[in-house]
C-alpha cells in the first residue's frame, strides 16, 4: 500500500496545483471589473484578448492607491505570514518536535499552506494535506499532524476572539450598520459590548484552564495535552500579530480621507473575514465585500473595494503564485525518493536472490563431492 502511496501524493500535488492555477485565473477575472460588458468579452474572447482585459481592469483600480502604500501593505504581509509560520513553531513546541526542524522549512510549509487554504478554502484537504506531506517528511506521525492543525486553528480562531473582544468593548458602535444587511443583525451598543465581554471572559478562562495544568484527555490511545502558560503565552502574540498584519494591508491601501482609524478597520476586518470563511467560499469573494462595506459606510465603495483589492493581491494571489513552484518543488523531490527507493530495494531484492541461488550452487556442489 505504501509503495502506491508515493506515487499517489506527488499526483494530489499536481491536481491542486492545476486546480490552484485554475482559481487563480477566475480570481483574476473576477477582480478585473464586475461590468457586465467585460464579463461577456472575458467569456467569449481568446485567451491573449481576456489577458489584456484583466490586466487593465486590475491597473485601474490598483491605480488608485498611492505608491507609498503598496510598500506598507508589503511589510504588512510580512508580518502576517511570520505571525503564521510562528503558528506552526508553536504547535512544534507544544508537540515537543520542534528540534530538528528549521525555521526556513517551516516558514515554507507554512506559507504553502496558508496560500492554498485561504485560496482554494477547504483547509483540512487543501492546507492539511500540505502539512502532512511536509511533517511525516521529518518524521511526525498522522495523529501529532492532526493536533498540529488542530492547534494551529485554534490560534487563529483565539486571535480573533481576542481582538474582536476588544473591538467590540472599545468601539461597540461598529456593528450598527450591519442592520442593513439583515434585522438579525440590528444589535445595539450594549448587546455589542456584552459580547466582547463574553470574547474576552473566554480567552480568560481557557488562559486559567492552562494555568490550573488540566489534565489531558484521553480517548483511546489518542491523548489531547491543554496547553501550558508558555504555549498560551505566544498563542497571545502571534495570533494577534497576523491578523492585525492581515487587516494592515487594508488600511495602508485605504485613503487618508475618511479612513476611521485602524481600531475600526480591524474591526471591520475581523467581522468580514469570518463571515468569509463560515461562508466557505474561497477567499470569501463577495461575501468580506459586502460585509465589510456594510461595517464601514463611510469610505466610498471605491475606495473600500481598491483596497480590498490589494488585500487580495498581497494576501492571497501573490501568495498562491509564489507557492505554485515550491509545491512542484517538493513533490518533484519527493517523487525523486520514491524512485530511488524502490530502485534500492528492487537491487537488494536482486542481490539476495544471487546470494540465494549462489548458496544453493555451493550446497549442491557439496552433495556431489561427498
Amino acid at each position: 500500500m505504501k509503495k502506491y502511496l508515493d506515487y499517489l501524493w506527488p499526483l494530489i500535488g499536481l491536481v491542486a496545483v492545476v486546480w490552484s492555477v485554475d482559481l487563480l485565473w477566475e480570481k483574476l477575472k473576477t477582480e478585473a471589473g464586475s461590468d457586465a460588458a467585460i464579463q461577456a468579452v472575458l467569456e467569449q474572447g481568446n485567451l491573449w484578448d481576456n489577458l489584456k482585459i484583466v490586466a487593465g481592469g486590475i491597473a485601474d483600480k490598483v491605480g488608485l492607491i498611492p505608491p507609498a502604500a503598496f510598500f506598507h501593505a508589503g511589510l504588512a504581509t510580512l508580518v502576517a505570514y511570520a505571525a503564521l509560520a510562528w503558528y506552526d513553531r508553536i504547535a512544534l513546541i507544544h508537540l515537543h518536535r520542534e528540534k530538528g526542524i528549521s525555521w526556513p522549512y517551516i516558514s515554507l510549509c507554512s506559507f504553502v499552506t496558508y496560500a492554498l487554504s485561504h485560496n482554494i478554502g477547504a483547509s483540512v484537504f487543501s492546507g492539511g494535506m500540505v502539512r502532512y506531506r511536509a511533517y511525516h517528511a521529518k518524521g511526525l506521525t498522522a495523529a501529532e499532524i492532526a493536533v498540529l492543525v488542530a492547534l494551529c486553528s485554534f490560534t487563529f480562531a483565539f486571535g480573533t476572539i481576542l481582538l474582536l473582544g476588544l473591538v467590540l468593548v472599545g468601539e461597540p458602535q461598529i456593528l450598527r450598520p450591519l442592520h442593513r444587511l439583515s434585522e438579525w443583525f440590528g444589535i445595539g451598543d450594549t448587546q455589542a459590548r456584552l459580547i466582547g465581554v463574553g470574547l474576552l471572559a473566554f480567552c480568560g478562562l481557557y488562559t486559567i484552564g492552562s494555568w490550573l495544568r488540566f489534565r489531558p484527555l484521553k480517548i483511546g490511545k489518542f491523548e489531547l495535552v491543554y496547553p501550558r502558560l508558555p504555549i498560551v503565552a505566544r498563542q497571545y502574540l502571534a495570533a494577534p500579530l497576523e491578523l492585525m498584519g492581515a487587516a494592515g494591508i487594508i488600511y495602508f491601501a485605504l485613503p487618508g480621507q475618511g479612513n476611521p482609524g485602524f481600531f475600526i478597520v480591524l474591526g471591520a476586518f475581523l467581522i468580514s473575514f469570518s463571515a468569509g470563511l463560515l461562508s466557505q467560499v474561497p477567499g470569501g469573494v463577495g461575501v468580506m465585500e459586502a460585509v465589510f462595506l456594510a461595517v464601514m459606510p463611510g469610505v466610498p465603495a471605491p475606495a473600500v473595494f481598491a483596497a480590498l483589492l490589494i488585500w487580495r493581491l498581497f494576501y492571497l494571489i501573490l501568495p498562491l503564485v509564489l507557492s505554485l513552484p515550491i509545491v512542484l518543488a517538493f513533490e518533484r523531490t519527493q517523487l525523486r525518493k520514491a524512485l530511488a527507493h524502490e530502485t534500492q530495494v528492487r537491487a537488494q531484492a536482486e542481490a539476495a536472490a544471487k546470494a540465494e541461488a549462489l548458496a544453493l550452487q555451493g550446497d549442491r556442489g557439496g552433495a556431489e563431492h561427498q
